[in-house]
C-alpha cells in the first residue's frame, strides 16, 4: 500500500514538474529567451522596459522570442491595474509577453497603501522577482535591465 502511495505522489509530482516546464516553453521555436527586469518606479523607465519589448517582438516575431518581465520593488507599479501603460500591456500579451509581479513586493506595498493594490489581470503573481529572474537565468532566459 505504501509502495503505491509513493508511486502516486511521484506521478503528481512528475505532473506538476511537466506542467511547470511548458507553461515556461510556450514557444518552443524561440530563438531568444530574454527576461527584462522593472525595479524603477519612474514612469520613463517602465514605458523603456515595454518599448524594448515591442521592439524585441517586431525583430524576431511573436514565434521566435520569448519575453517576460518581471516587476519588483518601486517597479510593480508598472503593473498596476490603473497604470497609464495597461492597453500596452494588453497588446504585449496577445503577442506572448509574460507578465510577473513580486509577491513580496506586493505585501510591503499592501502595507504602505493600506489596502493591496490591484493589478493588472494580465501580471502573474510569483513569490518574488528576484527569484524568479534568477530562475529564468538558469534556465537560459538572457537578462536584460533596460
Amino acid at each position: 500500500m505504501i509502495k503505491i502511495i509513493k508511486t502516486i505522489m511521484l506521478l503528481l509530482l512528475f505532473t506538476l514538474a511537466s506542467n511547470i516546464y511548458a507553461a515556461n516553453s510556450d514557444k518552443p521555436f524561440a530563438e531568444q529567451k530574454i527576461v527584462l527586469q522593472i525595479s524603477d518606479a519612474d514612469p520613463t523607465k517602465q514605458t523603456l522596459v515595454l518599448n524594448v519589448a515591442t521592439n524585441l517582438i517586431k525583430a524576431y516575431g511573436p514565434d521566435k522570442v520569448d519575453v517576460e518581465i518581471v516587476a519588483f520593488g518601486p517597479g510593480l507599479r508598472l503593473m498596476f491595474d490603473d497604470n497609464h501603460n495597461k492597453g500596452r500591456i494588453n497588446g504585449l500579451t496577445d503577442n506572448g509577453v509574460r507578465f510577473a509581479a513580486c509577491s513580496n513586493t506586493m505585501k510591503k506595498m499592501s502595507k504602505k497603501l493600506g489596502k493591496e493594490p490591484t493589478l493588472n489581470s494580465q501580471a502573474t503573481v510569483v513569490s518574488a522577482g528576484v527569484v524568479r529572474i534568477i530562475d529564468l537565468v538558469n534556465e537560459g532566459y538572457l537578462l536584460v535591465k533596460p
